[in-house]
């Protein structure tokens, strides 16, 4: 399937919503944790198609801001599982020359999670094939409305003038101020929903949907989601006429 994608027509930032892992433990009679340690061949896979296909950008979903609210067993086996895929995982991603991203309200993390977190962001700053950004203690509202705080104190500092608030004025407050905008967004486990997850960068973004619980989620499918992309017209609010001429 990959040798039919077109290389001149490819997303350059894809974003992830990983979800179906407690549903794929259920089904085998596990706990939850169960299926977030086997979502990892899943991100593995993931990158692994990123880095063939030479797209520079990918997003995962991996903790929302709601998601503190779980059992507090499963967020303690989550932050563990963390910080121990970060550090298993780092010898690959200097390897495959990616820099590693994280993005979210980062001061809620465990200590041993968050310096261990920047440490790795840190190092491979200066990598420059592709970056992973992973979206941890994260709202796509909350993002929002604090961009929406930090420009106001700015007016209210007499620094900026509200007719003077553009876009690019949004972005550079937003948590992906160093990203370009999602051009696809994918997510399994058969949910239609974009669940609090980069509502303003997604604006333009193809959406795609897999019936895929994430743990089962292969290359494979990364590139059927490829292919829908590339079978998608992808028109700005203008007309399909106004493309072609």
């Amino acid at each position: 399937m990959e040798s039919s994608i077109d290389t001149q027509n490819l997303p350059k930032h894809v974003a992830i919503i990983m979800d179906g892992n407690g549903r794929w433990a259920k089904q085998r009679g596990k706990i939850r944790i169960f299926g977030h340690r086997n979502a990892i061949n899943a991100v593995k896979s993931a990158i692994e198609a990123c880095s063939d296909l030479q797209i520079p950008f990918l997003t995962l979903y991996a903790f929302s801001s709601e998601n503190w609210n779980r059992p507090k067993d499963e967020v303690n086996g989550l932050m563990k599982l963390m910080i121990g895929t970060i550090e298993k995982e780092q010898k690959k991603l200097f390897e495959n020359n990616i820099r590693l991203n994280a993005i979210g309200d980062l001061t809620k993390l465990p200590k041993d999670v968050y310096k261990t977190l920047m440490q790795l962001i840190e190092s491979s700053k200066n990598n420059t094939k592709g970056t992973l950004t992973i979206a941890l203690s994260y709202g796509s509202k909350q993002e929002i409305v604090q961009a929406m705080q930090q420009i106001a104190e700015q007016c209210k500092e007499g620094n900026l003038e509200p007719q003077d608030i553009t876009e690019e004025t949004v972005h550079k407050h937003l948590y992906t101020h160093n990203l370009p905008d999602v051009d696809l967004l994918i997510r399994t486990s058969g949910e239609y929903r974009i669940s609090n997850f980069l509502l303003w960068q997604i604006a333009y973004a193809e959406l795609f949907f897999s019936e895929v619980l994430w743990p089962d989620f292969t290359k494979k499918h990364f590139f059927e989601a490829i292919h829908h992309y590339q079978n998608r017209e992808r028109r700005y609010g203008k007309t399909s006429e106004q493309l072609t001429t």
